[in-house]
């Protein structure tokens, strides 16, 4: 009997382990492309603020607009459809039924290139609606409706990928489509700018057009991984069950039930920098005698400059949260209590482990990389230092708000998240009130922090999570990033000292050094107390050796 335990405990304990390797391997990946298209679309802003000159904060304010309008579109385009369709995938895949994941692929795609040619026309049309009273706003999201019309189909192929837990593919599709974007943005920018002497609200309309662009480099990679996992998906098929006949009207309504969900919670982050960008104006106008010019200068700061740089280590989270779907959806769907648990724990580690440090580095360092990308301003670097530790919460939230999708808990997290909205209607103005300009990040931090408590109170009472396991990982982790944090800032400011931090040129060659040391104090603390060990697993030792740290 002993023995038959045994035998068990060993097959739990490597199907864990499987598990853990799968969540490390598949959020590498995710999180290489979400953070290297990040880091890309975040590098153009450096010649695009250069060559937009005085008009650059008010192209970054109507980009900021432009985009956060488009980015609920595509959303409802997509119809969550990509999450609902890798998780829907797993589900199938778990229970040995690759035939209707491939069916389930094709009805998707129906469905995602319909809503994708309603959406772009309602974008077209609603376009004057949607600005708000300012005109600039038209041209541009009439040249991201182009990009609606495409990206469904590209992103259910992405989900479908997902499904199988082959991420290579989406991360390569990401980098390929930032890539082509940036370079037909750069391209145009400096064409209308430098050599047309043209428009800026010209070069901002073809800079968000660039969308567009960067979809067909992905749908060209996402094509060719299909074709190259073809035949390996056809065994799966052949060899899978096969007795098994569903509709194709029932896999729609399905893949809809599901993705109705998804877009609300997907879209958390997006909605909340909507109700910035309406409410903003009308309350500082409230509360100042502020010009249209002082008010689309401050929300640069905070909707567009600040955001680019730490939505980069968001991308970490997100990167995690789509690993995560799939492999809570496959233990779901296997009735495994005690491998949706482990999962859940590995993926929060997992997310301290990386956000945290990131953020507290992104502080450290917030003076040099602000000057670098947006040229030295007081205010502008306040508010990027604000935002790194804002930042926590929102990557949070992308992680814990995934793992809820991946357990079908949606309706509950909606609730969760209307909740939230809830809380930064009321904390707005307040916020605002106290801090001016840092208002919206604070109103959102709070909210999300509410939220993420209420998600990590719903997984302890189903799941019983062991925190008290999981304390001493994260006290590490909390330690080491403020260890990390306080070195990085006395190199900062030493370096201060000898070099101009104000200068483009100078920044930047301060900067090189603060991120150098704070990797290398943080992997060192990480390696030298087996941090690393527990939570990327026995490869670490090996590296352990090369360093020699004891």
């Amino acid at each position: 009997m002993k023995t038959g335990e045994n035998a068990t405990g060993h097959q739990t304990e490597s199907a864990s382990k499987n598990a853990q390797a799968k969540m490390v391997t598949g959020s590498a990946w995710m999180t290489a492309g979400s953070v290297t298209s990040r880091l890309i679309g975040a590098l153009y802003v450096i010649p695009w603020v250069t060559w937009l000159g005085t008009y650059s904060t008010q192209a970054n304010a109507l980009f900021a607009k432009g985009y956060n309008i488009y980015s609920i579109f595509l959303q409802v385009a997509t119809a969550g459809i990509p999450s609902a369709i890798s998780k829907m995938v797993a589900h199938y895949n778990g229970l040995d039924e690759y035939g209707v994941s491939r069916h389930l692929y094709h009805s998707g795609m129906y469905v995602s290139m319909a809503m994708g040619i309603i959406c772009s026309i309602i974008m077209f049309g609603a376009a004057g609606i949607l600005a708000a009273g300012d005109p600039n706003v038209i041209p541009v999201i009439r040249s991201l409706a182009w990009a609606v019309l495409v990206i469904p189909p590209m992103s259910i192929t992405r989900g479908f990928l997902q499904g199988y837990n082959w991420m290579a593919p989406s991360a390569m599709s990401q980098f390929v489509e930032q890539v082509f974007r940036v370079i037909y943005m750069l391209a145009a920018t400096f064409f209308v700018m430098k050599i047309q002497k043209g428009s800026w609200v010209v070069a901002v309309t073809q800079s968000t057009f660039a969308a567009f662009i960067g979809a067909i480099g992905a749908i060209i990679v996402l094509t060719s991984a299909y074709l190259h996992h073809r035949r390996e998906m056809n065994e799966l098929v052949q060899g899978g069950k096969r007795d098994i006949s569903v509709s194709t009207f029932s896999l729609i309504f399905k893949i809809i039930y599901q993705a109705i969900p998804f877009i609300v919670i997907e879209s958390g982050i997006i909605i909340f920098q909507l109700i910035d960008q309406y409410t903003f104006p009308p309350i500082m106008r409230m509360l100042g005698h502020y010009t249209n010019y002082q008010i689309n200068a401050v929300y640069a700061l905070f909707s567009f400059n600040a955001n680019k740089l730490y939505m980069i280590i968001i991308s970490f989270a997100t990167g995690m949260a789509a690993t995560a779907i799939p492999l809570l959806s496959e233990a779901r769907a296997q009735n495994d209590t005690e491998g949706i648990r482990k999962q859940i724990e590995n993926a929060l580690t997992l997310f301290y482990f990386v956000m945290i440090p990131a953020s507290m580095g992104l502080a450290a360092v917030a003076q040099q990389i602000y000057t670098v990308f947006y040229r030295y301003d007081a205010a502008g670097v306040t508010v990027l230092e604000f935002a790194a530790f804002m930042a926590i919460p929102l990557g949070m939230y992308s992680v814990a708000a995934a793992m809820m999708q991946g357990i079908s808990e949606n309706k509950r997290m909606m609730t969760y998240l209307g909740v939230g909205v809830i809380i930064k209607f009321i904390l707005q103005i307040p916020c605002m009130m106290i801090v001016k300009g840092l208002g919206p990040l604070l109103a959102t931090g709070l909210a999300m922090m509410v939220v993420n408590y209420l998600i990590l109170h719903s997984f302890n009472m189903e799941f019983n999570l062991h925190f008290n396991e999981m304390a001493k990982s994260t006290n590490q982790i909390l330690g080491f990033s403020i260890i990390m944090f306080v070195i990085v800032k006395v190199v900062m400011l030493l370096i201060g000292m000898i070099v101009s931090p104000y200068g483009r040129y100078t920044a930047f060659f301060s900067l090189i050094p603060g991120v150098i040391v704070g990797m290398l104090v943080f992997i060192y603390l990480a390696l030298r107390y087996r941090l690393a060990d527990n939570l990327l697993g026995p490869r670490m030792e090996s590296l352990r050796v090369k360093l020699h740290i004891k």
